[in-house]
């Protein structure tokens, strides 16, 4: 892909795995005219694992950055410095007619401001997303670029009343449904046909692989992902979690835990990483690629998370999501609108009764309005009727 000639030029960006499920469907779509449109993928490299990011690309069919920015981990400011001074060489180098921002990681605020100051039009995809808590940083980004853009593109009719709310005018927003879908449908069945025990066999952590893994029946094990600063860093609220992971819920399934290397460091430091270790019924991995981690969320009984892109995932497959937040900028996934998730925050008893309750009911799917693995068709339908 390259940026230049007389073609609308379209400057996508990238900046942790989460953005990678969302571009994927993008990219595609947008090659499919391309006497109209010119890309270029710009990676800022937020990601903390480079591999992982690779696995990503590769596993979702997206190109090969043109730009590669190599950002890093650091604080937010510093990720958000570094990527404004970074970018900015590139869309003066590129002079893109639009960029294209998605979610809410650092890189989406750093780009979405640098686009504005340098005059060139903005996009967002994911726009509307509102938990309103001020101290998350996602929150931040969201608000900030949603303000700048000058396309807003929704999942779902509450992110449009709350974009409405804030001022925005209503020929900015186009509710085009959740793109995350989108690559979910077109890698359903790739990732059904991996075996969960050879995932695990694969993934296992280096020290920690196992002469006999526990059997891993779709329906019959759990998943469980921690990241977030309200859950790992502070001993008083993880060692709870910790202790319920493993009596009630190992006791009852086996259990799948990613863990991220963020987390797996606090839970070194607050002496919680040997029992877990020792507890047959955990099995811990590696931070698993798109596919593999698609497949555990089809076969598990029971979601454990706190992550926003897994509760849209547990949603449109049916498996009950335990949400560990107070809030989430996903009301749409949850129980009350018809979808499978629960907030229950980090209340051990509160988690305990949530875990009771989806071991006795059933798995029922909810696929909200425009879920339906087109949204990227109706994106470029937008950017195509404009002038």
């Amino acid at each position: 892909m390259t940026c230049g000639g007389t073609r609308r030029r379209i400057l996508s960006v990238v900046g942790a795995r989460p953005n990678f499920m969302k571009i994927a469907p993008l990219v595609r779509e947008f090659a499919r005219f391309p006497a109209e449109f010119e890309q270029c993928l710009v990676h800022t490299g937020q990601h903390y694992d480079p591999a992982m990011s690779a696995s990503f690309f590769r596993d979702l069919g997206i190109p090969a950055p043109d730009v590669d920015l190599e950002i890093g981990s650091g604080s937010h400011a510093e990720q958000v410095g570094r990527t404004m001074i970074a970018f900015e060489k590139v869309v003066q180098a590129r002079k893109p007619d639009w960029v294209v921002v998605v979610g809410d990681v650092n890189a989406t605020c750093a780009c979405a401001i640098t686009a504005k100051k340098e005059h060139v039009r903005l996009a967002h995809i994911e726009a509307g997303l509102r938990s309103f808590d001020l101290d998350m940083p996602e929150e931040i980004n969201r608000l900030v670029t949603d303000r700048l853009s000058d396309l807003l593109f929704t999942t779902d009719a509450i992110a449009d009343g709350n974009l409405r709310r804030e001022g925005v005018p209503a020929e900015r927003i186009r509710r085009v449904g959740n793109i995350m879908i989108d690559t979910l449908e077109q890698q359903r069945e790739r990732a059904r046909a991996l075996d969960p025990r050879r995932i695990v066999e694969a993934q296992s952590l280096p020290g920690l692989a196992r002469s006999a893994w526990p059997a891993l029946t779709d329906d019959a094990f759990g998943v469980v992902t921690l990241h977030r600063p309200s859950n790992v860093d502070d001993r008083a609220v993880l060692a709870p979690l910790i202790d319920l992971l493993l009596g009630e819920i190992a006791a009852a399934m086996p259990v799948v835990w990613p863990v991220h290397p963020r987390t797996r460091k606090q839970l070194e430091a607050f002496g919680l990483w040997a029992a877990i270790v020792a507890c047959p019924a955990v099995i811990l991995t590696a931070p698993l690629g798109y596919l593999e981690m698609l497949r555990l969320t089809m076969g598990a009984r029971v979601m454990l998370t706190d992550s926003g892109g897994l509760q849209e995932e547990c949603c449109v497959l049916g498996t009950p999501c335990l949400t560990l937040r107070q809030n989430t900028e996903r009301p749409v996934t949850l129980r009350e609108d018809g979808g499978v998730s629960v907030l229950v925050g980090n209340d051990p008893a509160r988690v305990r009764t949530a875990f009771r309750a989806a071991l006795a009911g059933k798995r029922a799917a909810h696929r909200p309005p425009l879920w339906d693995g087109h949204t990227a068709e109706r994106i470029v339908a937008c950017f195509r009727e404009l002038a």
